[in-house]
């Protein structure tokens, strides 16, 4: 197939961009190059897919803002594109504290632009990245998609649950097939610098501290990046329907009369910090100086998704744990950064 890949220069967009250049698929890859994280990873990221054997043949790389409607209008018509994977966001809770406005420019008016695109070129499934940030203020575990959302906590949040309305919407009106998929913590190699076991890595390897929020006292559904492509590949093939069980007399948040559907993509087994700590101490070989902070606004003491939805639909459950997945990222940190 020939696919769309949006914010290709990132971390899952990255490695999902190079899982279906191997499976043989033409991709068109799409990314502005922002500077909220250092440039130069993204750019190795892309030197990557273009190495990439045979497969660096097949990739095609545009630089481009989601907020250009015209050009992003431009690489629709001409990439006529039989799936569309929306992978790029303005993406940070504490970020979004600071600069508002990052976050409406590409999470909603870049979004808009995609599915306008999608929309108007005949495109047969968009699989967007929602977030499990969007759960909020819940506090029942597991974190179902069948739970009300309307309560989040930052307006990162707030701007992945506008994305699943919106997405809705355009199932509703336009018959456009869509699937959003709520991703709990990912990490791995060529991880995101701005996430905690990328931070803690550098600093426990540099003797510096580490900071630890909520005084340690946060349990996170990690989620390392294999799984998360795996994922992401079934669900593409999975191409929504309409309900025909939807009931509109109480509604499903996760369903609908449209060709609309809601996964969370998660390990399905919270880690208390304190022991995702010790395994990256243990793959570091070193311990970690601590520096224990309050709970940050916006942020959430606590993650875990339920992910019975996404087995039922793909036939398929994360399957790397902490111990396997910590030492590989690790392992790519110190052969990159050459620690």
């Amino acid at each position: 197939m020939r696919i769309l890949v949006t914010g290709v220069a990132g971390f899952i967009g990255m490695h999902l961009a190079r899982r279906l250049l191997d499976a043989g698929h033409e991709v068109v890859g799409v990314d502005n190059l922002s500077a909220y994280y250092d440039v130069s990873l993204k750019q190795a990221r892309l030197e990557a897919l273009r190495r990439g054997g045979g497969g660096g043949l097949h990739f095609h790389f545009v630089q481009m803002d989601l907020g250009d409607a015209d050009g992003i209008d431009a690489v629709f018509r001409d990439g006529r594109f039989d799936r569309v994977l929306h992978m790029a966001a303005q993406a940070g809770v504490r970020y979004s504290l600071e600069n508002p406005r990052a976050y409406i420019d590409s999470n909603l008016v870049g979004f808009g632009n995609i599915l306008e695109g999608c929309r108007h070129h005949d495109v047969g499934h968009l699989v967007f990245a929602s977030s499990s940030s969007v759960y909020g203020a819940n506090t029942r575990m597991p974190f179902s998609v069948h739970d009300n959302v309307d309560h989040p906590l930052s307006l990162y949040a707030a701007t992945k649950k506008s994305n699943e309305l919106m997405a809705h919407t355009y199932a509703h009106l336009y018959r456009l097939p869509v699937t959003g998929l709520r991703f709990f913590t990912v990490y791995g190699p060529w991880g995101r610098p701005d996430m905690a076991p990328f931070k803690f890595t550098r600093a426990i390897l540099a003797g510096e501290p580490i900071e630890v929020y909520n005084y340690g006292r946060m349990r996170r559904d990690f989620t390392y990046i294999d799984d998360i492509v795996e994922g992401v590949v079934r669900v593409m093939d999975t191409v929504p329907g309409p309900d025909p069980g939807f009931d509109t007399n109480a509604p499903d948040p996760a369903r609908s009369t449209a060709p609309y559907r809601i996964y969370n993509i998660g390990n399905n087994q919270p880690v208390a910090l304190e022991d995702f700590i010790a395994t990256l101490e243990e793959a570091c070989g070193r311990r970690a100086e601590r520096r224990e902070l309050p709970m940050q606004p916006g942020d959430v003491a606590e993650t875990y998704a339920d992910i019975d939805e996404l087995a039922d639909a793909t036939g398929w459950v994360p399957q790397v744990s902490i111990a396997e997945g910590v030492p590989r990222f690790v392992a790519w940190y110190r052969d990159f950064y050459g620690v």
